[in-house]
């Protein structure tokens, strides 16, 4: 199979994960081998293995040789993360992909900021199964609280209609993680006073891996919006980025919604 195209150690593992979820199943198109691996891999591969397919190659089978697919000399550390219109030739992944693995890979901790979480249940749904096989799995979620702007509502309301909406509309799951807030978001508007957001956006995986990105925790960022974004595969680096929200909350700038 001297035409098989050269797959990274990262694609293979997500193109495997795909298989065992049944996202992936042929034919093999290129539209949806792009979802996995960048584009100008996904064309040469759809090739590939449309060919191997008339010759009789199962999932099962595209499986094994995966798995026997050898190890690249060395990682790369950083790819762009892209959910929009992409020009041919484009190496970057998909949003909603990369969300995907994290949540699936993760062993120990799972870090999440986000400002606006929208259509909960579909983007949590692996992270919240992942919770369920491995008991040991600690998710941490900094969310956006929002006060509207003219809203007198005391803040001890707002912070229970948020954490009532997360548990009964946005979370799928019976184990909850936890969340924190920032409570300058909840600050009544007065004159010269200046309110902040919780604005960052980024998903961590056991201090080694981490999505840094544009996109909400919503279904129309993850697959439809212009959305960019790096993901990393640095332990040293996404460990500094843990080690930010670590510090908020030993500072106690952030503080934890009770119930979740």
């Amino acid at each position: 199979m001297s035409d098989f195209p050269r797959l990274s150690a990262r694609d293979r593992q997500t193109l495997l994960q795909a298989l065992d979820q049944g996202d992936l199943a042929p034919p093999y198109s290129e539209m949806a081998l792009g979802r996995y691996v960048g584009r100008a891999t996904a064309r040469p591969l759809s090739v590939s293995l449309e060919r191997l397919r008339g010759l009789g190659l199962t999932p099962a089978l595209l499986k094994e040789f995966l798995l026997m697919g050898p190890e690249p000399s060395e990682t790369q550390r950083a790819s762009l993360v892209w959910t929009g219109p992409e020009e041919a030739g484009s190496e970057t992944r998909d949003t909603g992909v990369v969300v995907r693995e994290l949540f699936a890979t993760a062993e120990r901790e799972v870090l999440i900021a986000g400002f606006a979480v929208y259509q909960g249940r579909t983007i949590f749904e692996v992270l919240a199964r992942r919770m369920e096989a491995e008991p040991n799995l600690r998710v941490r979620m900094f969310l956006n609280i929002e006060r509207p702007y003219g809203d007198t509502t005391v803040e001890a309301q707002l912070i229970y209609e948020f954490a009532r909406s997360f548990r009964d509309e946005q979370w799928p799951g019976r184990r909850l993680p936890e969340v924190y807030f920032d409570p300058r978001a909840l600050e009544l508007h007065e004159r010269g006073k200046k309110r902040a957001a919780l604005h960052a956006k980024c998903v961590l995986a056991d201090r080694r891996r981490g999505l840094i990105t544009s996109a909400n925790l919503t279904e129309a960022a993850q697959d439809r919006n212009i959305e960019l974004g790096v993901l990393l595969d640095d332990p040293e680096l996404v460990g500094v980025l843990a080690e930010q929200f670590e510090a908020l909350v030993a500072r106690d700038l952030v503080r934890r919604v009770a119930g979740l």
